[in-house]
């Protein structure tokens, strides 16, 4: 038995089969000249390659359903890249630059896809924008074939796994949550990166900074995985499974013993109610939500749903900013939840979650965590955040809608969302689309500007949401997502707790509603703190709100104000 010890991540333990994902290598396109003794040899390489996306295409067209509504979209697009590889057209125009500027063929096919790309997007046609993501797209599936790049399918990790990687991206972990994933075991990330909060919401077990455990662990091995501890059991004696299996039984009978709380409100020892709302990303966990009891929705990450998308492809990721598809996206979750409160946050994408479509693109940034990311993203794309806008409004007809802002720095932003937002109503009335008028906007305070000024911010917001993960890396300096500097990101550091402090009275005086969404409002020991710091509303993974109940109950708001003034007052007592 090989045990590795890592950083505990997400609570849990599993028992399962280990998968080796493979480290994934990045496409590198070499320019140089040729002979024109190499140009036949050339082209019936890339002539190879093509028939070989193609055929795979085939084979994958195969695999889908004719009258399924979500296989139908995948039709579409593997049939429309099929018919661009086999476009005589195009083909001789890569032909022709190829044999005339005598660039090797890879440079050649790239550069050519990339300029028939660029001419579609400055169309200024959508459906046309469309295909030049497509045209990327395909062509980069036959690059793949030519250089012998194989990327990673996630959807071939069979059920019952313990993952080992180095890294995962959210779109992964979307992915693998739809599937009996028994563990991930990664080197990279950090305990509040968005793989970590993904994995904490879907009850899958993780531990980080396993350095380069994906080179150490084999394909098949029996392995236990320990969430609390952060150990990695490789092939196990049975003694130790006998134990671990006990363990999960335990664990098991504890959530089951938890189901007590279900239906009860979340009251202290002496009867001060706390509301609880939940952490999703998708309509689908909704669903859960309900079922563990919360009180509403304090965060529904919207641009998950469009991670999630961009999973099947790239073009999928484009559809998914359509105006009727948000709407339908929201006002699921709004039925789903009735009269509950529902928070949605504009799209909060860039830095560390990217978004592939033809409306949004990447931008190369040195330090993307402070470039152009979040509300800056939106007003950057502004009819991109006018559809979201025009899609929640609608959507609040069938529900409880509040609608935040995330990564204010500035009033002035606000002011500019509201502008749109303004536009977006009139618009609707223009259109005679009904809408619901009056949806309270609030904004995230995740930096250090907004809670410093979050007196002024508070004359402009109808409340505040607390993120907790993003103001303590920025408020620190410390990149969550990075392992090397994981020991010193610390949600309890005074700076922090004073910004939280500062943003509390600041509501509290403006008479606005304040919570906490980030994973504070989800760990016990954090729990208290805030709780004694004055914070009623708590939004975390749907999995922790029973054990947060339970864990209330136990203490009176006297108790949890000595803690949380523990932390305030006690930093320099030897």
């Amino acid at each position: 038995m090989e045990v590795f010890l890592g950083i505990p991540a997400a609570d849990g333990t599993g028992i399962g089969t280990a998968f080796v994902i493979p480290d994934t290598v990045k496409r590198a396109i070499p320019q140089h000249r040729i002979k024109i003794d190499q140009l036949n040899k050339g082209w019936n390489r890339f002539e190879m390659a093509a028939q070989t996306v193609i055929l795979n295409l085939k084979e994958e067209l195969e695999t889908l359903s004719k009258t399924d509504e979500k296989d139908k979209l995948q039709r579409e697009v593997f049939e429309t890249y099929i018919l661009m590889l086999e476009d005589p057209v195009f083909n001789q125009e890569v032909k022709d630059f190829y044999e005339r500027e005598l660039f090797n063929i890879e440079y050649s096919v790239q550069f050519k896809a990339e300029e028939y790309a660029t001419k579609l997007r400055q169309a200024g046609n959508y459906y046309l924008s469309e295909r030049a993501q497509d045209i990327t797209d395909v062509f980069g599936r036959v690059l793949d074939e030519m250089l012998d790049i194989h990327p990673f399918d996630i959807n071939r990790v069979p059920d019952g796994s313990v993952i080992f990687a180095n890294s995962l991206s959210s779109a992964d972990t979307i992915v693998l949550s739809k599937r009996k994933i028994m563990g991930l075991a990664l080197s990279e990330g950090g305990i509040s990166s968005h793989v970590v909060i993904l994995a904490r919401n879907y009850g899958i077990p993780t531990v980080l900074g396993l350095e380069n455990i994906n080179k150490k662990v084999h394909n098949g091995e029996t392995v236990i995985i320990d969430g609390s501890s952060a150990e990695i059991l490789v092939n196990p004696d049975r003694a130790t499974m006998e134990e671990y299996k006990a363990k999960i039984r335990e664990e098991y009978q504890h959530k089951i013993s938890l189901k007590r709380f279900l239906d009860k409100p979340a009251l202290t020892k002496d009867g001060t109610e706390f509301k609880l709302y939940a952490n999703i990303g998708t309509p689908e966990e909704a669903e859960i939500a309900k079922a563990e009891g919360a009180d509403g929705i304090g965060l529904f990450r919207t641009e998950f749903l469009f991670m999630s998308e961009s999973g099947a492809s790239i073009h999928a990721a484009a559809r998914s900013f359509s105006e009727e598809t948000q709407f339908e996206a929201y006002k699921k979750v709004l039925q789903i939840m009735e009269d509950k409160p529902v928070t949605i946050r504009t799209l909060d994408a860039g830095g560390d979650k990217l978004i592939n479509s033809v409306d949004l693109p990447n931008y190369d940034e040195k330090n993307p965590l402070m470039g152009l990311r979040a509300v800056r993203l939106s007003l950057a794309h502004p009819n991109v955040f006018k559809t979201q806008i025009r899609a929640l409004y609608r959507a609040g007809l069938y529900g409880n809608l509040r609608i935040m802002l995330p990564l204010i720095t500035s009033v002035e932003q606000v002011r500019q969302c509201l502008a749109i937002i303004e536009e977006a109503k009139k618009e609707l009335d223009f259109e005679k689309i009904p809408y619901k008028a009056d949806i309270p906007i609030g904004i995230m305070v995740e930096t250090a500007a907004a809670a410093i000024m979050s007196d002024c911010l508070a004359k402009v917001s109808d409340f505040f949401s607390l993120g907790t993960n993003d103001l303590t890396q920025y408020t620190l300096g410390i990149d969550r997502e990075n392992m090397h500097v994981a020991g010193l990101y610390n949600e309890f550091s005074l700076a922090v707790l004073r910004l939280i402090q500062t943003t509390i009275i600041s509501a509290e005086n403006a008479k606005i509603p304040v919570s906490v969404c980030g994973e504070m409002a989800g760990r016990h020991d954090s729990v208290m703190v805030l709780g004694g710091m004055g914070i009623r509303h708590l939004s975390m993974s749907p999995k922790l709100i029973c054990s947060t109940k339970e864990l209330l109950s136990r203490f009176t708001i006297q108790e949890l104000e000595a803690i949380s003034a523990k932390h305030l007052n006690n930093f320099y007592e030897e």
